[in-house]
């Protein structure tokens, strides 16, 4: 005879299996996506992956054409549903990233009059406080996600979430990524082209973060090095809270372009430096050469000597990491490790590289640990670290919003319909009258 709770189990896997978490990389080189399902020991059991580079519509982390983009989100949907044997994929949780993006920490209090239990709509509405008070003073900005760091209730410091804890005082503190506002806005539009729901829109940043780093890295502190087609990416994290992020509009493509100069083709290019690349002179094949064809070159062909390869890969590193480790350089005892990620990280020898430019310990870095045994060892290469990341913020983001998963509503939409004022009995903090200097330098 089956107990309750196997019934409750059952029906519980049954509405997994319906609804898989989705996620979409809107990255410069392609469009792709991951569907997976979550283990009850907490590890993602991958569906299946697909991507398109039809269109190259996103430029150095903005899309440039919402019309095209809608079209390959559509796309990528469809391939994967037909992959994984579901009917329909109706919607995504979507990473982002981008050269205007910047952190800023901000606050939002409650006085509740009187002690009670705090419930989550009051952290979403303190949340929501916090956006508009951001974007009411900075037009030309939006902010694409709040990342809470820490709570204070009653004036004591919080270590967990607190959610059904009792409270008068509520003080909820967040980090805020902000970017240009056709950031967040044509991926809105990229999505309604589409016909698909976006479920909740995470930051690369935050997604890479979550992907690699341990809880014992954010806590001692760690930095996180994002190696991008068209953007390379540097965040620091310490004590539970984002610390520095920095992003340079230079990435892999860039190299791929200084290779093409030579003489080849843009693909031909592109496959030299993902075979043979290597990040330092030393250690490419002194004697090998290359020999590439080129319909344009009189020979038919043009040759490189691996070393000559070699230099022109640091020549380009030179100008993008050094300037990125500047800073965390000169603080480089407050942080225990330095994580590699993203597709420039299949660089030979790029990990020696970026060691050879800071003193704190490098290595890659790997979201292997939150996949299923099963998982196929192409999945956990560094350029999907960002949809596992994505995937682990979507699964914990439907945990606190149920709702959402089972309306279809995205929260903000429904906050969204109601102000602030409706809730009678709390006092919504004043707005300091001068921005603070963090939110100065959005």
């Amino acid at each position: 005879m089956k107990k309750k709770g196997d019934s409750i189990m059952a029906k519980k896997q049954k509405v997994q299996q319906s609804v898989p978490l989705v996620a979409i990389d809107m990255g410069s080189h392609s469009l792709r996506t991951m569907a997976a399902e979550m283990t009850e020991d907490g590890l993602l059991h991958v569906l299946g992956v697909e991507s398109s580079n039809k269109y190259q519509c996103v430029k150095k982390g903005i899309v440039e054409k919402p019309t095209d983009a809608g079209y390959m989100i559509n796309e990528v949907l469809k391939y994967l549903s037909n992959r994984i044997g579901v009917k329909n994929l109706p919607s995504a949780f979507v990473c982002v990233g981008g050269r205007t993006m910047q952190i800023v920490p901000i606050s939002s209090k409650r006085d509740q009059i009187r002690k009670r239990e705090i419930m989550q709509h009051l952290l979403d509405e303190m949340e929501m406080e916090c956006k508009q008070r951001i974007e009411s003073r900075y037009p030309d900005v939006s902010v694409l996600d709040m990342v809470p760091y820490y709570y204070t209730l009653d004036g004591v410091e919080q270590d967990e979430s607190p959610i059904h804890q009792q409270a008068t005082f509520v003080e909820a503190n967040f980090i805020a990524f902000v970017g240009k506002k056709e950031l967040e806005h044509k991926v809105i539009d990229s999505f309604n082209r589409s016909g698909k729901r976006m479920e909740h829109m995470f930051v690369r940043p935050d997604c890479l973060m979550n992907a690699v780093a341990s809880e014992d890295d954010m806590k001692n502190g760690c930095i996180v090095l994002d190696l991008g087609a068209h953007t390379t990416t540097l965040t620091a994290y310490k004590g539970n809270q984002y610390l520095y992020n920095k992003v340079v509009a230079m990435g892999g493509y860039d190299i791929t372009r200084d290779i093409e100069q030579v003489g080849m083709s843009l693909p031909y290019a592109e496959q030299l430096k993902c075979m043979y690349g290597c990040a330092q002179k030393e250690m490419a094949p002194a004697n090998r050469r290359y020999s590439i064809p080129s319909p344009e070159h009189p020979q038919g062909k043009v040759t490189l000597m691996a070393t000559d390869l070699a230099e022109m890969i640091t020549a380009r590193l030179d100008q993008i990491i050094p300037p990125l480790l500047e800073t965390v350089n000169q603080e480089a005892f407050r942080y225990k490790m330095l994580y590699v990620t993203g597709g420039g990280a299949m660089l030979q020898g790029i990990i020696e590289y970026v060691q050879s430019k800071t003193s704190i310990p490098v290595m890659y870095g790997s979201h292997a640990a939150w996949l299923t045994a099963d998982t196929p060892d192409e999945m956990c290469m560094p350029t999907y670290s960002s949809l596992v990341g994505t995937l682990l913020l979507g699964a914990s983001y439907r945990e606190t919003h149920p709702m959402v998963k089972e309306t279809g509503w995205k929260v903000f939409d429904i906050l969204t319909t109601k102000t602030l004022e409706i809730f009678t009995d709390q006092v919504v903090a004043e707005r300091p009258a001068a921005p603070t200097k963090s939110e100065q330098e959005v």
